[in-house]
């Protein structure tokens, strides 16, 4: 080989060193990056023996990369349908601090028994007019909760939406970026870290799947199949329900057309917040509401007062009544709304010009036909035992609520929060169990594709050692072409 092709091939050596060590300052430069990867330079062997830089790739794992988008979409449902099922869980709280439907029942039936031991003590009855009131209250209270928990669920479901739609625009600008860079052989190694790093924060959002073609254009789709990008971002579409009563819907998202969260489409989303929220807003919520309905239908059917006159009228709400009075509600059928429009009976509460009494003689309707205690004592407790046998008996509810069609109303108001913790203690176990897959994954993917300092420090060395050996050859060299100079000299 002559001193000058002896050259070329130590330049070569020092300008393609040069560029690795480039490459390696751009890994650690991100090393605490999460969404950066290892960047590789390729080096080629060029005709005459030098070396070249022919491209930099990146340390990429498809499958790794995929179990990291699904674990991410599983883990922010699990999230969504937690908070959830923890904001229902204010209307029971502590049952010692009587706010839950069941505590509040048996505190009534507690006061019941106190005032049938002295019926004509009005500080008694006015203490069992208040139990009854503070439990109407508290089904009222709850009922505004399950409410404010959908609503809040619908608002995040349409800041879902507008995030998602925000993502794919900047999707399909770097998309189309990456396509055209590819294609002139450019370096798109940042482009494709900052492309998965979109990727991963819809998986927040919503399941996806991706397919990459050629010139590493991407289409991504949800865990359903509906398209999301193919070339051009489609839109997201969902119209935002502001107040939410008892029976109220709530709207569908659609992706290109297609409803992927609520309504009926067979293309439902399996994963992400979308879907989660989803769960909290119709369904979970609505079948806690069920049963706070079917909990205060149950009131108004233990304290409906019955024809004392033998004619066979039918019976009316006594103690607890509702907009629909004075007819009845249907035994054992849900009537959606009931908690949050069940209230105790004007008669009785003095401050509202009724009489206390009512509760023990009946009339509370006003119809003198329903009076029990039609002698007028004041040591009647009659009527007052009944509330209290009506209170433990069983009773049919419906059985579309899921819970038992048949328990007593303390039964079944127990059964209810019994529900409610067990779906939160399942909901949180799913949760933790997501979080531990998707660290795992994120760990997995790290070590497979991540920046490790002691690496690249170690590469670091070894092309100092190379550009080391490239400036002694070229010295060499020097030093030969000075001799042959003087010599000819």
């Amino acid at each position: 080989m002559s001193l000058s092709a002896s050259l070329g091939v130590a330049l070569s050596g020092l300008s393609t060193t040069a560029e690795q060590t480039g490459v390696v300052s751009r890994n650690v430069a991100r090393a605490s990056d999460p969404n950066a990867t290892r960047k590789i330079a390729n080096i080629v062997t060029a005709s005459g023996g030098g070396i070249h830089l022919a491209s930099v790739t990146r340390a990429a794992n498809v499958s790794l990369l995929e179990k990291v988008l699904g674990a991410t979409s599983s883990a922010a449902a699990q999230k969504a349908i937690v908070e959830g099922l923890n904001r229902l869980n204010e209307t029971n709280d502590d049952p010692e601090l009587d706010r839950s439907p069941a505590a509040m029942i048996q505190k009534l039936v507690d006061s019941i028994q106190q005032y049938a031991s002295a019926p004509h003590d009005s500080i008694r009855a006015q203490s069992a007019v208040s139990a009854a009131q503070n439990l109407a209250a508290s089904l009222n209270d709850a009922t505004r909760t399950v409410q404010d928990v959908r609503a809040q669920a619908d608002a995040g479901i349409g800041d879902s939406v507008d995030r998602l739609n925000t993502l794919l625009s900047r999707f399909e600008t770097l998309n189309t970026e990456i396509v055209k860079a590819t294609r002139i052989g450019a370096d798109v190694t940042d482009y494709l870290d900052q492309r998965d790093a979109l990727l991963t924060q819809m998986s927040e959002d919503i399941g996806i799947r991706t397919l990459t073609r050629s010139n590493n254009d991407m289409a991504i789709f949800t865990d359903s199949g509906v398209t999301l990008f193919d070339v051009k971002a489609r839109s997201l579409t969902f119209e935002r329900t502001l107040f939410y009563s008892p029976g109220t819907a709530g709207n569908a998202v659609y992706a290109d057309g297609v409803p992927i969260v609520g309504g009926s489409s067979p293309m439902q989303l399996g994963s992400g917040r979308l879907t989660g929220l989803a769960a909290a807003r119709d369904d979970l919520a609505v079948s806690y509401q069920n049963q706070l309905d079917e909990i205060a239908r149950g009131l108004i059917e233990a304290f409906a007062e019955s024809d004392q006159t033998g004619f066979a009228l039918p019976d009316v709400p006594g103690l607890f009544t509702y907009p629909g009075a004075p007819a009845m509600p249907a035994s054992g059928t849900l009537v959606v709304g009931l908690a949050g429009s069940i209230t105790v009976a004007a008669s009785v509460d003095p401050l509202q010009g009724g009489d206390l009494a009512l509760l023990r003689d009946g009339g509370i309707s006003g119809d003198p036909s329903y009076v029990y205690n039609t002698s007028g004592g004041t040591g009647y407790i009659d009527r007052l035992d009944q509330f209290v046998s009506a209170l433990s008996q069983q009773r049919s509810f419906d059985p579309a609520v899921g819970l038992a069609p048949t328990a007593t109303l303390a039964g079944y108001s127990s059964s209810s929060v019994a529900w409610l913790q067990e779906a939160r203690k399942t909901s949180n176990d799913n949760a933790q169990y997501s979080q531990t897959l998707l660290e795992r994954s994120t760990e997995a993917l790290s070590k497979e594709t991540g920046v490790n300092i002691d690496e690249e420090m170690t590469t670091l060395l070894e092309l100092e050692r190379s550009y080391q050996a490239s400036t002694r050859l070229i010295t060499s060299i020097d030093n030969m072409l000075r001799t042959l100079m003087s010599m000819a000299g």
